[in-house]
């Protein structure tokens, strides 16, 4: 008997036919005498309509108060996934974040999970049922609903699965897998048969919106082996798994494209030390994350330079409140905001053995007269910074540059 992790996201249970859907493959896992721990995102859209909803209450939100919220969503599409299971004939049990023993952080809105107790888990996996559990969410030491950020219910499944030592984790979504690049941008695309854990966290963290970073994190950590497949056909997906399992010769992977991105440039900063951590440090008290950093060097005996760094758009707002009050303190004469941008990626563990990738990229750029704004660089992955209006074309490029 083996022990199956699945994870439907919201579009997989965004309505009574998917939700019947979704629990019909549960229980078609159960038959074959195994047993399954599900776990749930909110249905479809019910996230957003919450925000919305208190969008109408109040400008005020405190972040505790918002995490409660939003959990309700899950509880409800584990709650009801749990009644369409029984209705398709087996046991079935809904259970919270408390319930599971999910401990977390103190953080709200983007909690960490410090540890698991399954023991609730295991006792009604071995009375025979099905156990449902409420995605996104955790409890810290003293009791208050934390969540996990966006795409939270992936972190939710891999570290279940993780901490009960299953036989399989799979995270089934609107999508047949990973692919060479978005479908929709590049129809040529080709989906990923396996892929190493360090190449599925860059594509997470680039914009590749099919698994959350932190449970690629956690997968890798504790050495997951996770499925991403379809939760409308019953092909096979893409397998993330050890680097030693997968090809290593590729020398690009994957071409990613990230528009929710948000470029400031604090002006005139005076060019002394401690004057960058200042500013970063700031943000990081904020837990804003902050990428793609470029300081100019002083062309003045002014001594003074601009600081230009991309956050993520969703955390624009705080980032600019932050900054704002570091300008009025004197850390730069004033702050430029730009919303037009998009960072695109090229990803491949052999990048580190293939000289040259970065030199084609930028010629094939260039000759497109697609101008290159920012560039950061790793191992295994190139980004440059474009103009949001020039992204897709910049992936279509690169895609067929790289014979992917």
């Amino acid at each position: 008997m083996a022990l199956y992790v699945k994870k439907f996201g919201g579009s997989s249970v965004a309505d009574v036919k998917k939700i019947k859907n979704v629990a019909e493959r549960i229980v078609e896992t159960a038959d074959r005498g195994h047993q399954v721990l599900a776990v749930v995102s909110a249905l479809g859209d019910t996230t957003d309509e919450l925000i919305e909803l208190a969008d109408q209450v109040s400008t005020i939100q405190p972040k505790r108060e918002m995490d409660l919220l939003l959990s309700t969503g899950e509880v409800i599409s584990s709650a009801l996934l749990a009644m369409a299971v029984e209705e398709a004939g087996k046991r079935a049990t809904a259970l919270t974040a408390h319930q599971l023993g999910i401990q977390t952080d103190l953080t709200h809105t983007r909690a960490r999970i410090l540890g698991i107790d399954g023991e609730r888990i295991k006792a009604e996996l071995a009375a025979g049922k099905i156990v449902i559990a409420a995605g996104f969410q955790g409890v810290t030491e003293n009791l208050d609903v934390t969540t996990l950020g966006r795409g939270g219910s992936d972190t939710t499944a891999v570290a279940l699965a993780a901490a009960l030592d299953a036989d399989q984790c799979e995270i089934y979504t609107d999508v047949d897998g990973v692919f060479t690049a978005n479908p929709a941008v590049v129809p040529e695309a080709k989906k990923i048969e396996r892929i190493g854990y360090e190449e599925m966290l860059e594509l997470a963290s680039l914009g590749t919106e099919v698994l959350q970073v932190r449970a690629v994190e956690v997968a890798w950590k504790f050495q997951v082996e996770v499925h991403v497949r379809s939760s409308f056909n019953k092909q096979l997906g893409t397998i993330i798994t050890g680097s030693d399992q997968v090809m290593e010769d590729v020398q690009v992977r994957a071409v990613t494209v990230d528009e929710d991105q948000t470029r400031f440039t604090v002006h005139a900063v005076p060019d002394k030390p401690g004057m960058a951590g200042k500013i970063f440090g700031a943000l990081a008290a904020r837990e804003i994350n902050v990428d793609m950093i470029v300081q100019s060097s002083p062309v003045s005996s002014d001594s003074l330079n601009d600081i230009s760094f991309t956050v993520s758009r969703t955390d624009s707002a705080e980032a600019l409140e932050t900054l704002d009050e570091l300008v009025e303190l004197g850390c730069g004469t004033k702050l430029t905001v730009d919303d037009e941008v998009a960072k695109v990626s090229v990803v491949g563990s052999g990048m580190r053995n293939h000289p040259g990738v970065a030199r084609d990229l930028f010629t094939a750029l260039g000759e497109a007269g697609i101008n290159i704004e920012t560039i950061s660089t790793s191992e295994i992955k190139i980004s440059v910074l474009v103009r949001a209006a020039r992204a897709d074309q910049s992936v279509k490029i690169l895609h067929s540059l790289f014979d992917l």
